[in-house]
């Protein structure tokens, strides 16, 4: 018996009010690539004997539809338009976003506080899309009713969106939830971002990536057994990372080293124990990859309120060896802050993310998603309180690492997924290690 049931499906529309695009909007160049790996999922747990009824909670989370008088563009479809090779968001005044409503018998005390992730419950309580093949939808949410607690769960594709549109969204869908009224409006004007290239390499991408469309098959170097994974979330405390900067600045004072960003520290601390929980040998190189928000290296910059994906990506490598000596996270910590110096002066250099994926070897390598910075627990109050839990639920490679901030808003929440159970003991042991 499956640990979810879904009960009710149904769609939340797009007001009368809303702002509809007459045109197609077009996906630029640094989000063409996503079609092929499309699934954006986060889920939100929530316990407590204070929470709203579950019918309270259903009635608060479909009737903030308001929320979409911004949004409209999520409520369309993601459609290939035949005759140019694009592929474009498409939205009218009578599309909506699939609500689906659900229930489960599983501990929802344990989900929300495992260290091991349930991932046949978790990876159930994000909407089920199927992006396989356009058009597809651009966005669904899930509430599923436990005994004691409840989940949301947000499926989006992930070439309208990066992390930060997606927690954009969640905070304004939480802030009309709470009967608040959010001060900034999102842009989903793709001719802000000035590619050189223009439309064309986004078609070129597409046409390398997805050259069958409209019909999308994934990357096969990026396909993973899910049900073989292992996943562990460890949480970080302010005093944790202030000790682990200090560490790196102390290890790398030969190098004048300055105190690194929490990003860099805890993507330093992740790749030094990733390196040293595999088999590798000392002299193969071991590489970290991750994507920095463009928006602000782009020429001209991009606001903060752009809503989509706009991300360059980012590879460090270092032979095992030096992430296995004393001076480990200072060398890591440098090569992880060359790498985002170099995108930063010159975010075109990632434009083409995917390319590593067939030229590297991924069983070398360790994939961080998200960021330190992520606020998600601080923005997911819906009424009821910060989550107790969120979770990406795509952790779907052996090395893949998530970040946000934790809940507690000082630390920061890292997420694991690794193939071997012996492997993520080591990991931790040597996370425990390096901060202690």
């Amino acid at each position: 018996m499956s640990p979810v049931r879904v009960i009710h499906a149904s769609y939340v529309d797009v007001p009368a009010t809303a702002m509809v695009s007459p045109e197609p909007i077009k996906l630029t160049a640094m989000e063409a690539q996503w079609v092929v790996v499309p699934v954006l999922q986060h889920v939100l747990l929530y316990e407590g004997e204070d929470l709203p009824h579950f019918n309270d909670v259903l009635q608060s989370l479909s009737s903030s539809a308001a929320t979409l008088r911004s949004f409209a563009p999520l409520a369309g479809k993601l459609v290939h338009l035949e005759g140019t090779g694009d592929v474009a968001i498409v939205c009218s005044s009578s599309d909506g976003v699939g609500f689906i409503v659900a229930e489960s018998d599983a501990d929802i005390h344990r989900l929300a506080g495992d260290e091991e992730h349930d991932v046949r419950v978790l990876q159930r309580l994000a909407p089920e899309v199927d992006m396989g093949e356009l058009p597809t939808p651009v966005l669904a949410v899930q509430a599923t009713r436990f005994e004691g607690g409840v989940a949301v769960g947000v499926t989006v594709h992930h070439g309208v969106a990066d992390g930060w549109s997606l927690w954009t969204f969640v905070e304004a869908w939480a802030t009309a939830c709470r009967g608040e009224t959010r001060a900034a409006t999102p842009c989903f004007d793709r001719s802000l971002v000035k590619l050189p290239g223009g439309q064309e390499l986004a078609r070129s991408f597409l046409r390398k990536y997805a050259p069958n469309l409209p019909k999308v098959c994934s990357l096969a170097p990026l396909l993973e057994d899910h049900a073989r994974l292992t996943r562990r979330t460890f949480t970080l405390d302010a005093r944790n990372i202030q000790r682990l900067k200090e560490r790196i600045v102390r290890l790398g004072e030969a190098h004048g080293a300055a105190p690194p960003s929490t990003f860099i520290a805890v993507v330093a601390l992740a790749w030094t124990c990733f390196a040293r929980c595999k088999p590798f040998a000392s002299d193969d190189d071991v590489m970290v990859g991750f994507l920095a928000d463009a928006r602000h290296c782009l020429e001209p910059p991009v606001d903060a309120g752009y809503f989509g994906a706009c991300l360059t990506g980012c590879i460090a490598s270092l032979p095992a060896r030096e992430l296995r000596d004393e001076h480990a996270l200072a060398a890591a910590a440098r090569a992880v802050q060359e790498e985002v110096r170099k995108k930063t002066e010159d975010p075109m250099a990632g434009c083409n993310f995917l390319a590593p994926a067939f030229t590297v070897a991924l069983e070398r390598l360790m994939n961080v998603s998200g960021a330190s910075s992520f606020r998600a627990y601080e923005l997911a109050d819906f009424g009821w309180g910060r989550p107790r839990r969120t979770e990406n639920t795509r952790m779907n490679r052996d090395g893949q690492v998530a970040l946000m901030r934790a809940r507690d808003g000082l630390g920061v929440q890292v997420s694991v997924s690794l193939l071997e159970p012996a492997q993520m003991a080591e990991f931790k042991s040597q996370l425990l290690e390096l901060v202690g």
